[in-house]
């Protein structure tokens, strides 16, 4: 049987982004909730810690970090009403996590013994197939992987606990936000489809240590970027390995895989972190890589910002991608050979069990006939494309030039041996 998929669409709106009508409404309602919102830490902290009933933060690093998040996102970032209203309440949703996380440790302190043994950790770009590989690898059950819902809420509250509906009641909360999301935003899923059990990166974890490239995501904050290249993220890792141990002490599981596009830059502070990992280093064209983040990134845009400029989002990008992958290249040799594999997107899309296979005889980790079913039946049920394509446009829609990227990252293309695409 031949799945029909609609057809590819081009985003014409990205500059002037235009919302469906309901949407709109709930937007306009919402916005003057937005007007006495603060950003200073002050004021984070407190409605954490009110919403809670908790005021144990743990260690003092996540201060500076998130502080200078803060003030990027009061001074540099430009949101509408309601994207400081989300930007608002997520901050405070990381942080009522992080007293969470701190509070189930001091109830539980066996919690901080729980061994992170050898994780299979995928590096890459965001559009470089690690999604796609992220998922299948989550197919296994062997294996842990960390489920959209959880990443959002890693230990629930003492109530839910209490009542045995911690699961129950964070998948709910979960899928209202996707809600949300689709209906406002319903070309998203043709680009990164997410459901409440989607296996999702830790790019949330990271931000409950205070440090994460998540901020950067909602909207410019080129203070916060430059605070977070000048300065060690070690502290961030250690606290991911935390959190990563409460949700194994909750929900069980020993070896993790883990993912997130950040990794690719912070080489040094992941190994010294989980020095027994598998490191699957994921490649592809960058200039498909930018192409793609940038449509993305300012697509997500329109949720946040009162004016986007895709220009200045496609040249930003186009500058990140590049100092991510330097900072790859440069790091590269300090990952030991015996556990690394470079993964090549072309190589990997035609044959993606076979190059599967080839990640687990690095990692040790036994290919099973029941994983390889779990992983066809999930590219049964999740064929590629089964909600239509994006049409790009680089220069159109970003003033980028592909001449002058791909002359750009010639050092890494050939560095890594990836090849070129159309």
């Amino acid at each position: 049987m031949t799945l029909s998929r609609p057809d590819p669409v081009r985003i014409d709106d990205l500059a002037n982004p235009k919302f469906p009508t309901a949407t709109q409404e709930i937007m306009d309602m919402v916005a003057p909730l937005a007007a006495d919102l603060s950003f200073k830490p002050d004021d984070i902290f407190s409605a954490a810690k009110d919403e809670t009933g908790l005021s144990d933060f743990g260690d003092d690093w996540f201060r500076e970090p998130l502080s200078v998040a803060l003030r990027a996102y009061e001074d540099e970032a430009g949101f509408s009403a309601w994207g400081k209203l989300g930007a608002h309440t997520q901050m405070v949703g990381h942080m009522r996590n992080r007293l969470r996380v701190e509070n189930y440790i001091n109830e539980n302190p066996e919690t901080v013994d729980e061994q992170i043994v050898a994780p299979i950790i995928v590096i890459g770009q965001p559009r470089t197939g690690t999604t796609h590989l992220h998922n299948l690898l989550a197919q296994d059950q062997t294996l842990r992987s960390l489920p959209y819902w959880e990443s959002l809420e890693p230990v629930p509250s003492e109530a839910e606990r209490q009542a045995r509906t911690a699961d129950a009641g964070r998948q709910e909360r979960c899928a209202v936000g996707l809600d949300v999301l689709n209906t406002a935003m319903p070309y998203f899923k043709r680009m990164h489809d997410m459901t409440v059990n989607h296996v999702h990166e830790e790019i949330q974890l990271m931000a409950i240590g205070g440090s994460t490239q998540l901020f950067e995501t909602l909207s410019l904050v080129p203070s916060w970027r430059d605070w977070y290249l000048a300065n060690d993220q070690t502290p961030a890792y250690e606290y991911l390995r935390r959190v990563l141990a409460c949700c194994q002490h909750l929900r069980g599981g020993t070896r993790w895989v883990l993912k997130s596009p950040q990794h690719v830059e912070q080489i040094p502070a992941l190994l010294k972190t989980f020095p027994d990992a598998t490191f699957v280093f994921t490649h592809r064209d960058p200039v498909a890589v930018i192409t793609s983040t940038a449509t993305m990134i300012t697509y997500l845009t329109r949720f946040s910002a009162q004016d986007v400029d895709p220009r200045r989002i496609g040249e930003y990008w186009a500058d990140r991608v590049e100092t991510m992958l330097n900072a790859g290249m440069r790091h590269h040799q300090l990952l030991p050979p015996q556990q690394t594999i470079d993964v090549d997107f072309n190589e990997f899309m035609s044959d993606d069990l076979a190059m599967v296979e080839r990640i687990y005889q690095r990692a040790d980790q036994p290919f099973t006939a029941e994983a390889r079913a779990a992983m066809d039946l999930f590219m049964v049920d999740h064929p590629r494309g089964v909600h239509g394509g994006v049409i790009y446009d680089l220069e159109g829609d970003f003033g980028l030039d592909s001449a002058d990227l791909r002359r750009r990252f010639t050092p890494y293309t050939d560095y890594f041996g990836v090849p070129l695409e159309a």
